[in-house]
């Protein structure tokens, strides 16, 4: 008789626990809470003198390409983000510590939300090897000391099951709504305007814009009536001209990302057609590749 060792490389996640979601003090809790985890003021105007705001747009892009590649949970990215965000309010930071930081804030949120957690030796590798392995972990104690080791923070992924499960959504669109609102989030996290918004708001406007982007049939759109603002602003107490205004510009943000990722695809088919080859699997394979959050390129709301 052999024996064999078969070792899954499949990760087991967690289901939600319903106990959690059917019980609205929790909901509350989150909303009592999420404030402390919002820098109160934009540190560009009085902390950071060497950074500036499309720098932090590069550096999150390059660390939510990380995050897609890696296959990360969802919540790894916007948590990362909350840290970078709260680390450069109280420390005035070079920009060329700016990626390291990044690097830092990903080491950390994975350890927190991801079963495998991403390696200090990986994240080295994604940048190049800009980062040293020690200078990784010597800045993950300086991190930590800066936020006082509160890493639990509030991010918009903690009310999006909350939130689709009290609206009359079939059970079969509940998933294609939570993914697209999780796309936006992710989006949101790239843009510093959003990091002053209340996790909450930036939930309830993902999933209100998932759910006009989708543009659910009518009889879908019937359970959920006119009024679908006054709706998810009473989930989350939220004012409806607030809720409105950050939805049009999840909206925008949106339009942005679409427009840049055609615009990056262009100079790559004018390469083909010059080369003489059509896009075959190789064009393909040269595109970006993503799991989690989904590609905003892949997001048709049409």
């Amino acid at each position: 008789m052999e024996l064999l060792c078969l070792e899954m490389d499949t990760v087991i996640r967690a289901h939600p626990d319903p106990n959690i979601l059917h019980d609205d003090r929790v909901l509350q809790s989150l909303l009592t809470i999420e404030e402390r985890f919002i820098p109160q003021f934009s540190y560009f105007k009085c902390v950071q003198k060497d950074i500036q705001p499309y720098m932090r747009r590069m550096v999150a892009t390059w660390m939510l390409e990380v995050c897609e590649e890696q296959k990360c949970e969802e919540e790894v990215f916007p948590l990362a983000m909350n840290y970078l965000d709260r680390y450069l309010s109280v420390v005035p930071t070079k920009k060329c510590h700016l990626q390291l930081l990044g690097a830092v804030c990903m080491f950390l949120a994975s350890k927190l939300k991801e079963t495998r957690p991403l390696t200090a030796e990986k994240l080295c590798i994604y940048s190049d090897n800009s980062i040293r392995l020690q200078e990784l972990l010597e800045w993950e104690l300086v991190v930590l000391g800066k936020l006082k080791w509160n890493l639990a923070a509030v991010t918009p992924n903690d009310f999006i099951e909350h939130i689709v499960r009290k609206l009359p959504l079939p059970m079969e669109k509940v998933a294609l709504v939570r993914k697209h609102a999780q796309t936006f989030i992710a989006l949101c996290a790239t843009e510093f305007n959003f990091a002053l918004y209340p996790p909450s708001m930036i939930a309830t406007g993902s999933v209100g814009a998932a759910i006009c982007g989708l543009q659910l049939d009518s009889g879908d759109q019937s359970l959920l009536g006119d009024n679908l603002s006054d709706l998810l602003a009473k989930i989350t107490n939220t004012e409806v001209d607030c809720l409105k205004e950050c939805q049009e510009q999840i909206e925008q943000v949106l339009l942005k990302s679409l427009q840049e990722g055609r615009r990056r695809q262009q100079p790559q088919q004018h390469h083909q057609e010059q080369e003489g080859r059509p896009g075959g699997h190789k064009g393909l394979e040269e595109q970006d590749q993503s799991s989690t959050p989904t590609d905003v390129r892949d997001v048709n709301l049409q």
